[in-house]
C-alpha cells in the first residue's frame, strides 16, 4: 500500500527552525518527484520545494529559497523526505503536505500540485512573530 506520512510540525517563534519529515513506503522512489506543498487558511495550496529522487535535483519556490533545505533518504524500500525550515516567518505558518509524482507527468513543472497524484495527511506549521 502507498502511504506518505509527515512529522515534524509544530509551534516555533519567527526566525527559529523546524525539520519535517515525511516517511513515504509502497513504491519505487527513484522514479517520482517528490515535494513539500503548504495551504493557509483562504489560499491556494502553493509549492514549497520539490526533488527529483534519482538525480538529487531540488527546486525551490522563491519564497522560501535560502531558507528552507529539501533532502531525501532513500534506503532500501523506504523512501524519507525532509524539509529543514529555518529564519521561520510568520508567513511560512500553514499546513505543510508531503506529496510524490511521477517524473513523467511531474517534469518540468516540479512545484506544480496538480501534477502529483500521491499526497500525505499534513503535519500544522506556526510560526509566531
Amino acid at each position: 500500500q502507498v502511504q506518505l506520512v509527515e512529522s515534524g510540525g509544530g509551534s516555533v517563534q519567527a526566525g527559529g527552525s523546524l525539520r519535517l519529515s515525511c516517511a513515504a513506503s509502497g513504491f519505487s522512489g527513484s522514479t517520482y518527484y517528490m515535494a513539500w506543498f503548504r495551504q493557509a487558511p483562504g489560499k491556494e495550496r502553493e509549492g514549497v520545494a520539490a526533488i527529483y529522487s534519482l538525480s538529487g535535483s531540488a527546486y525551490y519556490a522563491d519564497s522560501v529559497r535560502g531558507r528552507f533545505t529539501i533532502s531525501q533518504d532513500n534506503t532500501g524500500n523506504r523512501n524519507t523526505l525532509h524539509l529543514q525550515m529555518n529564519s521561520l516567518k510568520p508567513e511560512d505558518t500553514a499546513s505543510y503536505y508531503c506529496a510524490a509524482g511521477l517524473s513523467s507527468s511531474v517534469r518540468g513543472f516540479p512545484l506544480l500540485a496538480s501534477r502529483f497524484h500521491l499526497w500525505g495527511q499534513g503535519t500544522q506549521v506556526t510560526v509566531s512573530a
